[in-house]
């Protein structure tokens, strides 16, 4: 009998203008395992705005962490007991985001210079959870800190504040000279300092994002002692290159789909949201990478991409593209 592992092991990262339902939704169908992230949504606009429409989801998404921005202790609280309610399987508070927006906001990244108010946040969000977990993810630290330094202290707090899971993105955060783009892989990547982190922090489970573009580094890194892996950019842009071997791979289980028993599983999905007044490439342009490197894959990609096309076909357009490449 293999060990049952959580299904933080492996993540697919919260990423603005990605993760949304329908992504999250293609990605489940190629990994029962892997918990998945929504994009950061600010607790302004959960508890002020139609949280409704915000937080709702595919039942068969899950497991699936709600992400969520702030600074405020109160409202983060409040957003929190609403994301329990609508059915989240854990709640993420980020301190990692980089934008100037959030900079602005006083939330993300900066949260991290801050760490007593992070604190606040962290303990406020677990008091209003319920019993369901509340994590963080952060970076190593901002700007020209000392990250073992800023990092540690950070790590403190959230552990005095009652956080027992972190993810940490093993690259600065650069909030003066480089834009959110940039810092996704500009300020170098330093997977040593993450290890420490977790020699240091032993009771701590800590996971680690940035970089990791196969099942083979996460397999490494799992293999260093680090309690959990989280992909980003590279389960977004070759979903099925990785993905549908997640679950034997990292989890000892049977594997996932393999690229077209998804798309034909994605064309009642595509039918219901067209149905209910949505829109086919607000769900096709998660499906530009699924063929990526194979036979066809232009044609796949531009026959998506059309949204002309699209609007007048429907799914009988996907179904014309997966001719290009099956």
């Amino acid at each position: 009998m293999h060990e049952t592992y959580p299904s933080h092991r492996f993540a697919v990262a919260p990423m603005m203008g990605c993760t949304d339902r329908h992504c999250r939704f293609l990605h489940r169908l190629m990994t029962r395992r892997a918990l998945l992230y929504t994009e950061m949504m600010t607790a302004s606009a959960i508890v002020n705005g139609d949280s409704d429409r915000l937080l709702a989801f595919d039942r068969r998404e899950r497991p699936l962490a709600l992400q969520l921005g702030g600074s405020d202790p109160k409202e983060l609280g409040a957003a929190a007991r609403i994301g329990v309610q609508a059915g989240y399987d854990e709640i993420n508070l980020n301190a990692g985001c980089p934008s100037s927006r959030v900079k602005d906001g006083c939330f993300g990244a900066i949260l991290m210079t801050m760490p007593e108010r992070a604190a606040e946040c962290a303990s406020a969000m677990i008091g209003a959870a319920g019993g369901l977990e509340v994590t963080v993810k952060c970076r190593i630290g901002v700007d020209d800190c000392d990250p073992r330094e800023m990092l540690w202290n950070f790590v403190r707090c959230m552990n005095a504040a009652g956080i027992s899971r972190i993810f940490v993105h093993a690259r600065k955060a650069w909030l003066t000279g480089l834009n959110p783009k940039a810092n996704r892989n500009v300020p170098p990547l330093n997977y040593d300092l993450v290890f420490e982190l977790k020699r240091d922090f032993p009771d701590l489970e800590i996971g680690i994002n940035g970089g990791i573009g196969s099942l083979d580094d996460a397999e490494r890194l799992l293999s260093m002692g680090l309690d959990g892996v989280m992909l980003g950019r590279a389960a977004y842009q070759s979903p099925a290159d990785i993905l549908p071997y997640v679950d034997s791979r990292i989890f000892g289980e049977t594997g996932g789909n393999d690229q077209k028993s998804v798309v034909l599983e994605m064309l009642s999905y595509i039918e219901d949201h067209v149905r209910d007044g949505g829109k086919v490439h607000q769900i096709t342009r998660h499906m530009l990478g699924l063929y990526r490197g194979c036979r066809g894959a232009r044609l796949w990609r531009q026959t998506l991409s059309d949204q002309a096309k699209l609007s007048k076909k429907g799914s009988e357009a996907v179904q014309e593209a997966l001719a290009y490449v099956t």
